[in-house]
């Protein structure tokens, strides 16, 4: 009797209880969530920055922008290439999440565009559309079903 006693001491020693095992599970999981939770709202907050950024002004000037128009399009003619993406966006950056640009870009779809990607267009507009450049915008993102980031197109061809 003392021999089985001891052996059972000695196994509760070695082998946790099951209810024991399950608290640990729990902590685990609960340990995990919060990590993702911290995760999560970090890139809540670095999607929220960006997207502040995005509605600003740039204060790039005509001149700027075509210089770094010209890097962009002389390298991608080294890679013999016609057309480059040149900027990729949130939807939240159109007034209807870019349901218009979705639909084979309704008449006036370029007026659902704020901030940055209305900047562009703009500059597309006054300084490359003269030189005969072509300027797409499509959504390049389905995650969910939805129209998700946009994406804009330089192309000469």
């Amino acid at each position: 009797m003392a021999i089985q006693q001891s052996v059972r001491d000695d196994t509760s020693a070695v082998l946790p209880t099951a209810k024991d095992l399950l608290k640990q599970l729990a902590q685990a999981e609960a340990d995990n969530a919060a990590s993702e939770a911290k995760k999560q709202a970090k890139m809540d907050a670095e999607r929220k920055a960006l997207i502040d950024r995005l509605t600003r002004p740039s204060g790039v000037s005509d001149e700027e922008a075509l210089k770094r128009v010209t890097l962009i399009v002389q390298r991608a003619v080294k890679n013999r290439l016609a057309e480059v993406e040149v900027f990729r966006f949130p939807n939240i950056l159109c007034t209807d999440r870019g349901r218009a640009i979705n639909n084979s870009l309704e008449p006036g779809w370029e007026q659902t565009l704020t901030g940055l990607p209305k900047e562009m267009y703009d500059f597309w507009d006054r300084q490359l559309r003269p030189r005969g450049y072509k300027l797409r915008f499509e959504v390049v993102d389905f995650s969910r079903g939805v129209p998700g980031d946009i994406g804009i197109t330089l192309r000469w061809a």
